[in-house]
């Protein structure tokens, strides 16, 4: 069976009818398509007569509104699918509705293959029913050349519902600010300006379904506000964020192809009220059941600057049934963020001048993050783990490579009595001076390094596969040159002050200052192939180093 990068699902059945049999047809959709699903709604279209079907407009209502939401929720199962729910013929109850386009819509993905729920009486891939099918979706989107078409039926099931099922609506998942009851079949309101706001990190089908019902709401133009700077410091993993521009370049990508005829303002959000708490030609603001409190002080505060309240729209979250203990029950961000721990985010170095028999992995994180924690881990799995502080201690003590290069460059007075270097008047000396430290460095990390590559070639003579590299200034050091991978432990900065508090008894000035001598948690990630975390309990960080099955451990 053929499988195409993107594809179009025309569906053609009446959404009461249609909603039931949804997860059976994005499944078989799912096998022929491992990228881009583009699905445009044509409830009680046919594709079995003579005249060429023509795309006519969906009015949005509330049930509209609740199957979109529907199909977002039943596609996550197959998260390597980008589901996208073209808008273009649904339109909101508006004196000011535009026309449908005449002319074909051009989609980021063209799609190779175009797919139907359509059902012809025998179930047969029906030729006449594929060309008709063929020429309406090139009728309506740009397509790919030589572009395929497939009839899902029977293959999503026979439709052995029972009647009883088809009956049952809908449950609600978009809320009106309006406190009257809203029905399935009511017409859903159109606006001409409105907003919506985010994080909008890895676009997941939560996003899609706040993005899609502001979108249906909007007829002219839609601000749409991106969390960024201070608003990303109380996120979880922030330092696993997707940047700022590729967040707006995927998001922008996906609300061309759903409405184009919008306008898109798309904006930094750098305060909790954003546009919509100043712009005075917004009229409506969509909203999760989660930032509803936040609508309703965007509301309060365009009050008190007399501005006329926006209208609230609060879409309810999609809960994640595969979630785990230590994870959000709803598809979120934040969740993407922590299974990307444990997990290779870029290729390996080539290190051909690294003993053949060896792969070794630098660990690495900021002061408190628990690194040598995940270190004993490694070495209870088998590894041989290099420890630079040791190194470091070997090679400051008398007789050792580092001793005489840095009593002659520091001078005789950074010794105690006893002939051994004092750390802390060495280490009083060159800190917050560039040039002092810069001698220190120039002198020590060459060296340590050199004692790594033997100690690598002592793992070797043990029979050891793996080697691993414990060194909080593995970056600062260059040292990433003797390694296959970086892997960084991180925690929230609040979280090291703490542990380094109660650890070493420092004051919390005293451990701040500590970690802003250090390259910052988000720059070594920057560069990293592995990330973890010891935020959690001792056996979540664990599963985080399964990936030493990868590693070969």
């Amino acid at each position: 069976m053929a499988v195409f990068r993107s594809g179009l699902l025309v569906l053609t059945t009446p959404l009461a009818s249609l909603a039931p049999r949804l997860a059976p047809i994005l499944t078989s959709a799912a096998r022929l398509v491992n990228h881009t699903l583009y699905v445009h709604l044509q409830p009680g279209m046919s594709l079995g007569g003579p005249a060429q079907p023509q795309s006519s407009l969906v009015q949005a209502t509330f049930e509209v509104l609740d199957f979109i939401t529907h199909l977002y929720a039943g596609a996550d199962v197959h998260r390597h699918l980008d589901v996208r729910v073209l808008l273009t013929n649904i339109g909101a109850k508006s004196a000011f509705l535009p026309p449908l386009p005449s002319s074909v819509q051009n989609l980021a993905h063209p799609p190779e293959v175009v797919l139907t729920d359509f059902q012809t009486l025998d179930g047969s891939q029906y030729n006449p029913v594929k060309q008709q099918l063929e020429r309406y979706a090139t009728s309506c989107y740009s397509c790919c050349p030589q572009l395929a078409s497939v009839l899902l039926y029977p293959d999503y099931g026979p439709g052995e519902l029972s009647v009883e099922s088809l009956d049952v609506p809908l449950p609600s998942t978009i809320r009106p600010a309006s406190p009257v009851a809203r029905s399935p079949k009511q017409p859903v309101r159109g606006y001409h300006r409105g907003a919506v706001g985010g994080t909008f990190d890895r676009l997941h089908n939560a996003h899609k379904v706040l993005l899609s019902v502001a979108c249906i709401l909007a007829q002219e133009q839609l601000v749409v506000g991106v969390a960024d700077k201070d608003l990303l410091k109380s996120k979880l993993l922030p330092e696993l964020l997707q940047p700022y521009t590729e967040r707006v370049e995927h998001l922008s990508e996906f609300l061309v192809d759903i409405k184009p005829s919008l306008t898109f303002d798309i904006t930094p959000l750098l305060d909790p009220y954003g546009p919509a708490g100043s712009n005075p030609s917004l009229e409506f603001l969509v909203v999760s059941e989660e930032t509803y409190r936040g609508g309703m002080a965007v509301n309060r505060f365009r009050l008190e600057n007399g501005l006329e309240e926006l209208a609230l729209y609060q879409i309810q979250v999609l809960k994640d049934p595969n979630h785990t203990d230590n994870e959000e029950d709803k598809v979120s961000s934040s969740t993407f963020r922590q299974r990307m721990l444990g997990k290779l985010l870029r290729p390996p170095y080539k290190r051909p001048e690294l003993p053949t028999q060896l792969y070794v992995i630098g660990l690495t994180g900021i002061s408190g993050s628990g690194k040598s924690s995940v270190a004993q881990r490694l070495k209870g799995l088998g590894a041989f783990v290099i420890d630079s502080d040791h190194l470091g201690h070997r090679a400051y003590a008398p007789g050792g490579p580092a001793y005489q290069p840095v009593v002659e460059a520091f001078g005789a007075d950074i010794l105690h009595k006893d002939g051994i270097i004092n750390r802390k008047v060495l280490g009083s000396r060159v800190f917050g001076n560039k040039k002092q430290l810069k001698i220190l460095t120039d002198i020590v990390w060459p060296i340590i390094a050199k004692l790594a590559r033997e100690e690598m070639n002592q793992a070797v003579a043990e029979g050891k596969h793996v080697c691993v590299i414990d060194a909080a200034l593995l970056l600062e050091a260059g040292w990433q040159n003797m390694v296959h991978e970086v892997w960084t432990v991180v925690i929230p900065e609040t979280e090291a002050i703490r542990r380094i508090v109660e650890r070493d008894g420092l004051s919390e000035a005293a451990a701040q200052s500590r970690l802003q001598s250090q390259m910052s948690g988000q720059q070594l990630v920057d560069q990293s192939h592995v990330v973890l975390s010891t935020l959690w309990e001792p056996h979540v960080t664990q599963c985080q180093v399964g990936a030493q099955e990868r590693a070969g451990l």
